[in-house]
């Protein structure tokens, strides 16, 4: 028998969705819980890939968002079935899906970038847009946007400074202009009783 043999393996990929209001720590937990199990179970991790905090289809446990982590794997189904069992038990893990590809691997000849394999960090922030009501949801209740609140605060403290300085530069012109409107208003109100 030959001293080197190879050993062929499945590749996998692995995508789970976070809670959108996921602590990093937790995030890391679960991440931690990955690596453990495909170094314990002889598999390799060939990519990890964070794809952020992502709007879902469907809501899932009340939620419209989710962090998207994709984790490429190459070893036996015993690697998955365990995955999937830990993922289970996490709270902070909503969904996940494992797929087998068609390439297989020999794992003793197999080189991974070690920057590709990393766990980026979640980035620890507030919810960027909060989940509907149910009467926004079914239109009952019209939604207000952060960003147009922000604007409508930004444009009335820009007015209030403008509105001030034109007041003190142009008052005698002022005048003449609500002369000139008073009597625009006037024609306009004539000519609407003509058309009745």
């Amino acid at each position: 028998m030959s001293a080197a043999t190879t050993q062929l393996a499945r590749e996998y990929e692995l995508v789970y969705i976070l809670r959108p209001s996921v602590n990093p720590s937790d995030a890391r937990k679960v991440a931690d819980r990955i690596t453990q199990i495909i170094d314990g179970r002889g598999a390799k991790l060939t990519r990890v890939d964070n794809w952020g905090k992502r709007k879902l289809a469907y809501p899932i446990k009340k939620h419209t968002r989710g962090h998207f982590v994709l984790v490429k794997l190459v070893g036996g189904n015993d690697v998955v079935a365990e995955l999937e069992r830990n993922l289970r038990n996490f709270d902070d893990v909503m969904r996940w899906q494992t797929i087998r590809t068609e390439i297989e691997h020999d794992l003793g000849s197999l080189e991974v970038d070690p920057d590709e394999v990393e766990f980026k960090e979640i980035e620890a922030g507030e919810d960027d847009e909060q989940d509907p009501t149910f009467e926004e949801r079914l239109g009952m209740k019209p939604r207000e946007r952060q960003e147009a609140k922000s604007d409508r605060s930004d444009d009335d403290s820009d007015d209030d400074s403008d509105s001030d300085s034109d007041s003190d530069d142009d008052d005698s012109d002022s005048d003449d202009d609500d002369s000139s409107n008073d009597d625009d208003s006037s024609s306009d109100d004539d000519s609407d009783s003509e058309e009745e």
